[in-house]
Parts: C-alpha cells; sequence; structure tokens
C-alpha cells in the first residue's frame, strides 16, 4: 500500500506540472514549490520553537484562524508558520499577519516530508479538518512530534474504513489527539481502534461570529435596501442556481398579488471573472431585471436596480448583515457553500438538494432553520411560507441566533490541548 499510495503522489505531482502547461492554478502550484526549501531555510531563523498549523486550502484556513490566533495570546514564545496545499489558501492568505511564516507545503514524499522536518524542527503539528498526507505524519511520529487534527469529521463512507483502509488507519494512529466536530465521528474513529478523539465542535463557529461582530459597512448595498421589499442575499452561485433565483424576483416583481413579497436580490457568484460575469448580465437581460454591478454602482443606480451583482471577491461574509433571507449556491452541484456565514446573521438559508456532507446543514434543516428545494416552485413557496407572518421569520432569527451561540467554543478547547500537549512533551 505504501508503494501505491507514494506512486500516487509522484503521478499526481507529474500530473499538475504537466497542467501547469495551460492552467493557471496548476502553475501557481507548480511555480510556488520551485526552490521552496532554500526558501523555507532562509526565512526560518534557528533555535524558534516552532509550532505548524497546515491548511490544505482557504475554508480550512479559517477553521485554523480563531485557533492560531487563541494559541499566540496563550503561547506568545512560539512562532506560528503555516502551510497550505492549495494556491487558493495561499495566495489570498500570504500575507496574514497572523503566522510568522508563510509556505506552500512540498508534495508529500517520503524525502520531502524527512527534509521538511529535519528543516522547520517543529515542535508542534497541527492540521485543520483533514489534507492526511501520510510521508509527512509518518515522519513526525518518528521524530516524536505531537500531532493534533481539529474540526475533523469522519464518515463510514471514507476509505480510511473500507477494506483497504487498514494502511492509512495505521498512520492516523500515530495522531495524539483528533478534535473532531460530532460524537458519530468519535465513536467511527473508536471502533476503527483509535480511542483519542475527542467531541469539540468545529472552530468554524467561532470564527464567522467573529467576523460578524466586526463586520464592515457597506453604504451602497444600504442603499440597495428596500423595507417593503424582501432582501435575500446569494452567495457563491452558479448557472443553475441563478436560473431560479432571476425566475423569483422576476415572477415576483410582475404579480400584483406578490406586491408585498417582491424579492431584491444580492447576488454574489462562485466565480466573478469578466467572461462569467458577462453571462449573468445576459440572463439578467433575458429576464427583464434591472441590475447594477456593484464595482460601478452609485446612490442612484443601485436604489433602482432589483438585482445587485457583486463582481468581487472577499465580501460575501460581510454582506449577509443587509439580509432577510439567504440563498447558498452549488446546491444542485457538489455541495453548498459556508451555511455558517449567513447564520452568524441569523439569517434563515434556502439551498439546494446537495448538502448532506455538511453536518450544520444537516441539523439546521432538521431544526427547520434552513430550507432545501428542488426546483423554482420550491423556492417561490418556501419564501411565500417565510415572509406570510412576520412572526413565524423573527421566531426562526431567534432559534439560529441561539444555535449559533451554542456552537461557539471550540477554539477554547483546542487550544487548552494543545497547551497540554506542550506542556506534557517539555
Amino acid at each position: 500500500m505504501s508503494i501505491i499510495y507514494n506512486l500516487s503522489i509522484f503521478l499526481y505531482t507529474l500530473s499538475i506540472r504537466i497542467a501547469a502547461l495551460w492552467n493557471i492554478k496548476a502553475r501557481k502550484w507548480a511555480e510556488g514549490r520551485k526552490n521552496i526549501f532554500e526558501e523555507i531555510k532562509s526565512k526560518i531563523s534557528q533555535g524558534d520553537k516552532i509550532a505548524w498549523f497546515h491548511c490544505s486550502s482557504l475554508g480550512e484556513f479559517e477553521q485554523a484562524r480563531p485557533v492560531m490566533e487563541e494559541f499566540r495570546k496563550r503561547k506568545p514564545e512560539y512562532k506560528i508558520l503555516l502551510t497550505f496545499f492549495s494556491p487558493s489558501g495561499y495566495e489570498v492568505q500570504k500575507n496574514y499577519p497572523g503566522a510568522d511564516y508563510i509556505f506552500y507545503l512540498p508534495a508529500d514524499t517520503a524525502a520531502n516530508a524527512k527534509r521538511f522536518v529535519s528543516t522547520v524542527k517543529p515542535v508542534l503539528a497541527v492540521f485543520s479538518k483533514y489534507d492526511f498526507w501520510f510521508n509527512y505524519l509518518k515522519e513526525l511520529e518518528a521524530n516524536n512530534i505531537p500531532v493534533v487534527v481539529f474540526s475533523a469529521v469522519f464518515r463510514n463512507e471514507q476509505y480510511f474504513f473500507k477494506i483497504y483502509g487498514f494502511w492509512f488507519l495505521n498512520i492516523l494512529s500515530g495522531i495524539d489527539v483528533f478534535f473532531v466536530q460530532d460524537d458519530k465521528s468519535r465513536k467511527l474513529l473508536k471502533r476503527a481502534g483509535i480511542g483519542n478523539a475527542v467531541v469539540s465542535g468545529d472552530t468554524r463557529y467561532d470564527r464567522v461570529m467573529q467576523n460578524a461582530a466586526i463586520a464592515k459597512q457597506f453604504p451602497l448595498v444600504e442603499k440597495f435596501r428596500d423595507e417593503n421589499k424582501i432582501i435575500m442575499i446569494a452567495g457563491s452561485t452558479w448557472k443553475e442556481d441563478e436560473h431560479i433565483l432571476f425566475q423569483l424576483v422576476s415572477k415576483r416583481k410582475g404579480d400584483m398579488s406578490m406586491r408585498k413579497h417582491e424579492v431584491k436580490l444580492i447576488l454574489a457568484p462562485h466565480e466573478t471573472d469578466a467572461s462569467r460575469i458577462k453571462k449573468i448580465v445576459s440572463e439578467l437581460e433575458d429576464f427583464e431585471l434591472s441590475y447594477t454591478l456593484f464595482s460601478q454602482a452609485d446612490e442612484q443606480n443601485v436604489k433602482n436596480s432589483d438585482v445587485l451583482v457583486i463582481d468581487s471577491i472577499g465580501l460575501l461574509s460581510q454582506l449577509y448583515q443587509y439580509g432577510d433571507v439567504a440563498y447558498l449556491g452549488g446546491g444542485f452541484g457538489k455541495g453548498i457553500h459556508n451555511i455558517l456565514e449567513p447564520a452568524a446573521f441569523s439569517l434563515p438559508v434556502i439551498f439546494g438538494p446537495e448538502y448532506k456532507k455538511f453536518i450544520e446543514a444537516v441539523e439546521m434543516v432538521n431544526l427547520s432553520m434552513a430550507f432545501s428545494i428542488e426546483k423554482y416552485f420550491n423556492l417561490n413557496s418556501k419564501i411565500t411560507d417565510l415572509f406570510f407572518h412576520q412572526e413565524k421569520i423573527i421566531s426562526i432569527r431567534k432559534r439560529i441566533s441561539e444555535y449559533m451561540q451554542r456552537k461557539t467554543g471550540a477554539t477554547q478547547v483546542v487550544v487548552s490541548g494543545l497547551e497540554k500537549l506542550l506542556s506534557n512533551n517539555n
């Protein structure tokens, strides 16, 4: 199995380097790792006590951020080294001030793992959610460096728990502590012979609540609002989502029976390149909807628009503060966007049918605080149901607020665990 794993790493790395000839993301992945060891060696000071945090991409970074920041408060004598696997994480956060060193993680070969660990000499390794690189884990264990995984989720269908997964489980057994999101994950690990899991919850709850508390104000978005209309914030949308959203706005705009429940839409698409925005604009025009691009907005045009298109990245998590209801994209594809960002502002959330991989989405659906739809008809009915009686939406928002407050606190549990590990290894 070790031979198969290492061969797969070789083939994966080779395929990325070939794809780099035409694919921008692959090119950044490859170029970011050129001379990476020389860069690491030149920047890290000998004698530093380094706590190494690894994130696959941007989503995992958002889980790790409150942990790193709390760890720095409690343990300022340690330097924080942050690594990313994906360019979508590294390129956005390469200047993050909460870490002392930020690098791409070299590919998971045995030689790279050995060289990385011997160069960095971390006193602690912390992995956000998943991204289990087995050569690195083996090398850390061989050097008696404590390893922690936090905000982890395990499911029966994962390869660790298949007939052929014994090799992977054996390596995972070398991890010192798993801080898992739910008791199902703890029990699954225990049945597989791994008994060192602690239910801590998900640190993303802490992160989104922090973000909501310090959300930036956007005066032009405030101008877009209309107290007589429902403001829907649609986040990380794809074509399938947008078609039914534009139907909703268009049908309600033209239906006199819906005058009290017309919808104004703030649309933040998953991709914001020029060609994608052009297609969105074309469909808006087909539906005869007035629109403004955020990059071109002024007080007059934004106020008179049916749809405000957010044609830049990095704003969505703060824009939910202006909504009455949220719609999450991706539910007609591989899976929904981050449900916790709108929930941090106590918004009821609607999305397509692909959401069951996400614990928080399943919980919120079961608690009637989030709602899954199959098509336009379901979306239209749900909006009517939610807003026909104002007391219903007030009740839902109150329950979401209470739910989010109950879920915070994972960061404190994880960092206390890190402190205990460090104390035991000194």
